[in-house]
């Protein structure tokens, strides 16, 4: 099994027509944690959301293994959860107030996504990029199906629509997704504010550069901007090579 070693960038921005950024990321390269959230709700609700579940999140310990260290995270998604649903009822009279979240955790060759909602992880590999990740949205099953091409499904009407997010229901359910790490991987998490704007062949093209991935994720955010960038977008790369 061969040790790897990680190199991260990530920014928000506002983007061109939201008065407020209600995204927030964290990104925790010492940890080996990536994290990307969008808050629904409005000014002063989504955003509080998004920023409840980063500060959560860059606050664990990284102490014991791996897998122990997947259920904090875990645990401490539950109750940031719960800590939305109180702030909710205690501030807006019970008005929607939440975030979807995906998080990305690695260890030597093993990696583990954890989502709700629409914000995405994907994987380049080969000069392929992949979804990692999986919609949580009515459009998703007509896409397994081959219904909607998954770019039909970006530009959709109802592709804003998510059935899932930290802090919309009483009891929070994530999906769960174990996968391989080999050196040379590179991996975007992103809100939907990128992936709206930017479509996956040039996703691919721009992570497939040589340059640092500081300057990847600026030239990311950078074509969001120049197409418009209807709503904040978030944009984290990471790539991995051989220790």
């Amino acid at each position: 099994m061969s040790e790897l070693q990680w190199d991260s960038a990530g920014l928000t921005d506002t983007g061109k027509r939201r008065a407020h950024n209600e995204d927030a990321i964290l990104s925790r390269p010492d940890a080996r944690l990536w994290v990307v959230a969008d808050g629904m709700g409005g000014h002063a609700a989504g955003d509080v959301a998004s920023r409840l579940l980063t500060e959560a999140l860059g606050g664990l310990s990284t102490g014991g293994s791996f897998p122990e260290f997947v259920d904090r995270v875990d645990d401490a998604l539950i109750q940031v959860n719960r800590d939305i649903r109180s702030h909710a009822d205690e501030h807006f009279g019970g008005k929607t107030m939440g975030c979807t979240v995906v998080a990305m955790l690695s260890a030597a060759n093993v990696g583990v996504c954890m989502w709700a909602g629409d914000s995405r992880l994907y994987r380049l590999r080969d000069g392929v990029l992949t979804q990692v990740s999986r919609d949580h949205d009515p459009l998703e099953e007509l896409v397994e199906r081959g219904a909607l091409t998954p770019e039909e499904a970006d530009e959709h009407p109802d592709s804003s629509v998510i059935t899932r997010a930290v802090g919309g229901q009483p009891d929070l359910c994530l999906d769960c997704i174990l996968f391989d790490i080999v050196p040379s991987d590179v991996y975007l998490l992103c809100s939907d504010g990128l992936y709206r704007e930017v479509e996956r062949g040039e996703m691919r093209d721009i992570l497939l550069g040589k340059e640092p991935v500081h300057e990847r994720v600026q030239v990311l955010l950078g074509l969001a901007l120049e197409r418009g960038a209807r709503d904040n977008v978030s944009i984290i790369v990471a790539a991995c090579e051989e220790a």
